[in-house]
């Protein structure tokens, strides 16, 4: 069995004027004499990610395995913090990562390289298990060898979708938002919602927002409460802080839409 904590809970938005929000869920499984982190999170979340370890008494050199649905920067770059870890990513979507020039895109070009080269990545792909009770299924369209990894050794078992499945708004519509392949996203929804379905009471947990179940209904119902805010100075002294709360519809409505 896995001990599972949401070290860092993704959220379900992005920035109107400032490109993506890059809050992505980082996960930690304990057990079996191992410690794993399910994605990685990008460079905002470093201080929270260490506060949030440190609190469980891990420190970075104790983090055995670092599992990544995907090469984009807000899973992927933190797996350098990790010295002792063996990095578990898709063959193909690593493949797909290193040849992608340099662009206006989600892809940290340098990170990418490092993990095309470093010993320490092994390159799995769906059908495999990288540690017992973990394993590999496909889900393509957002990246094009995107995984998510079904953990089955727990009582209750758990579905981590990365950015298969983003939030809540993508498993309902069955729309999803930032896909390179809109089709191959949708067939991977399919995909997820028949994993989540074969066992009463599976945990997912999606890359921007908080875990979920299935109630009587087969609807999903959010576990825990969400919480996001930032602190902004918008006064004329450094002491004096405002706390904007994102955890509620506000300035733009419901109706607000990304053109």
């Amino acid at each position: 069995m896995y001990q599972v904590d949401v070290l860092v809970q993704g959220f379900p938005g992005k920035a109107v004027c400032h490109g993506g929000l890059g809050w992505s869920t980082v996960t930690l499984l304990r057990g079996g004499g191992r410690t794993v982190l399910v994605d990685v999170g990008a460079f905002g979340v470093r201080r929270e990610l260490h506060k949030q370890l440190e609190s469980r008494g891990v420190a970075p050199q104790d983090v055995t395995d670092v599992f990544l649905t995907h090469a984009h920067y807000d899973h992927a770059v933190n797996f350098v913090l990790f010295p002792n870890a063996t990095v578990w990513i898709g063959a193909e979507e690593l493949g797909w990562a290193a040849a992608q020039p340099p662009g206006f895109n989600p892809l940290p070009e340098l990170y990418v390289a490092e993990l095309a080269r470093s010993p320490r990545v092994h390159r799995v792909r769906a059908g495999d298990s990288i540690l017992p009770g973990l394993h590999v299924l496909a889900a393509p369209g957002h990246t094009p060898g995107h995984l998510l990894l079904y953990l089955d050794a727990n009582p209750t078992p758990v579905l981590f979708t990365g950015d298969a499945a983003k939030n809540r708004a993508e498993l309902l519509s069955r729309e999803v938002d930032a896909t390179g392949d809109a089709e191959a996203s949708r067939r991977s929804i399919d995909d997820i919602w028949a994993c989540w379905r074969r066992v009463p009471g599976t945990v997912l947990i999606p890359g921007h927002d908080l875990s979920m179940t299935l109630d009587e209904h087969g609807r999903p119902v959010y576990v825990g409460e969400r919480k996001a805010a930032i602190a902004v100075w918008f006064s004329e002294s450094i002491r004096m802080m405002d706390t904007i709360d994102l955890c509620g519809v506000h300035a733009f409505g419901a109706g607000y839409r990304d053109r």
